[in-house]
């Protein structure tokens, strides 16, 4: 069967998606046996390219991207795999800096269904992408894979394949319904360590030192001991400092990101990328990798009349941090937050972080997911932090009426799940 694009987004939509799927008292039993015999039945495309695996509760996306452009800069050929998307599905496989087009991703999330069919278990929407993005980096024959977990890690489809390097940006509240306390969660992340790997460790507090020095690891080299950033400051074009690595020092270097939490994944990406060659970045690759990067749905400015910033911030770690980097980046200014969140995560205890801001209104959605919070409940929940809440109807709703407070003057905040990122972005476009 030749395969359309078409055919092979309605072949993935038909398959049980658990990124959207409504959370069970009773979570699927844990197994990678489906995704081995999946990836067997391609070739096992997995062990195509060596590979730099990355987990955390935050700051994963970001610092694949970077890991990406650090790797490009250096001129390798890579692979990026990453989750979720905000515009198309393409967006998830790239290489070399570019989404796979509509015939390779017909031609591989077909080769990936076919492959599953005599298959008794049938995959999953995740496991079939995953698939075919090691399928494509197979046949691109890429010198290098940046693949990004999709929940945790022990048990990720993801995890059939080894990492030279294994990346753990940071531990906390998320997922608990799958792992049932933070030490936990670092037990699941710390399952993509393989044997001989080299890990990094980003901002992982010190209780979980155990978890980790109990892997096969050959190395670990955290952040703050073994490479570090210093005098990070706002730049109109994302933030500038000084980077320090086990090898080498790199001072006064652009990251053209936004958000001071962005500077610890630019430290965690530049150790993985040193880690996985084997020895220190020329400068000149160094600032060229950092300063061409770009991450949507983080800390991005989509327009400036009014201010108008997205930012995935679904839990409360990444919801503080954003405070933060608010406060520094955007000082003095009023927001009207528009806020949705999806079950499975802390909204109570994010909506508590958020209070740092000089929020006008807080508006709450629904994003378009089965696991959405009901607007009501995270209104209710933001008054009682004596947040001015109110709920609408739906995001498109929401934003305009975020659009309608803010006037031309006024800044707008959309954040919380990335399920409603794309819709929100839309409108405010319009």
């Amino acid at each position: 069967m030749t395969w359309t694009y078409e055919a092979a987004c309605a072949a993935l939509a038909s398959s049980v998606d658990l990124e959207k799927q409504a959370i069970t008292a009773d979570p699927p039993v844990p197994s990678l046996e489906r995704m081995r015999e999946l990836a067997h039945r391609l070739g096992d495309p997995q062990h195509g390219a060596a590979m730099i695996h990355l987990t955390g509760t935050n700051g994963k996306t970001s610092t694949a991207r970077i890991t990406s452009a650090l790797l490009g800069a250096a001129g390798l050929r890579v692979g990026q795999y990453t989750s979720p998307h905000l515009e198309r599905t393409n967006e998830r496989l790239v290489v070399d800096g570019r989404p796979i087009d509509d015939g390779e991703f017909a031609r591989c999330v077909g080769a990936a269904v076919d492959a599953a069919a005599p298959m008794a278990d049938r995959p999953t929407f995740f496991e079939l992408l995953t698939a075919a993005a090691f399928h494509w980096f197979a046949d691109r024959a890429v010198d290098a894979a940046v693949v990004e977990v999709g929940l945790l890690g022990r048990w990720d489809a993801t995890n059939i394949a080894d990492g030279r390097v294994a990346v753990v940006t940071g531990i906390g509240a998320d997922h608990l319904d799958y792992a049932g306390s933070l030490a936990g969660v670092a037990r699941e992340k710390a399952g993509i360590v393989k044997p001989g790997a080299d890990l990094v460790l980003g901002e992982v507090d010190a209780r979980f030192d155990d978890v980790f020095t109990r892997t096969p690891a050959a190395r670990v080299l955290r952040l703050g001991r073994d490479f570090a950033t210093a005098g990070g400051r706002p730049d109109p074009a994302g933030r500038r400092g000084d980077l320090r690595t086990p090898a080498a020092r790199y001072d006064d270097v652009l990251l053209s990101l936004h958000g001071a939490y962005q500077e610890a994944n630019a430290a965690c990406a530049l150790a993985a990328v040193e880690a996985f060659l084997g020895r220190p970045l020329p400068e000149k690759v160094v600032r060229a990798g950092l300063g061409s990067v770009r991450a949507p749905g983080r800390l991005e400015i989509v327009g400036t009349v009014p201010l108008r910033v997205l930012d995935g911030a679904h839990n409360p770690a990444a919801a503080a941090a954003l405070t933060r980097s608010l406060a520094e980046e955007f000082p003095g200014r009023s927001w009207t937050i528009v806020y949705g969140a999806l079950r499975g995560h802390d909204f109570a205890a994010t909506l508590a972080e958020l209070r740092g801001e000089r929020i006008d209104s807080l508006i709450c959605c629904e994003p378009a997911s089965p696991r959405a919070i009901p607007a009501e409940q995270v209104t209710e929940a933001a008054r009682r932090w004596a947040i001015p809440a109110e709920s609408a109807p739906e995001v498109a709703a929401a934003v305009r009426l975020a659009r309608r407070r803010a006037g031309t003057t006024g800044a707008i905040l959309v954040t919380g799940s990335f399920y409603h990122l794309t819709e929100a972005r839309r409108v405010l476009d319009a």
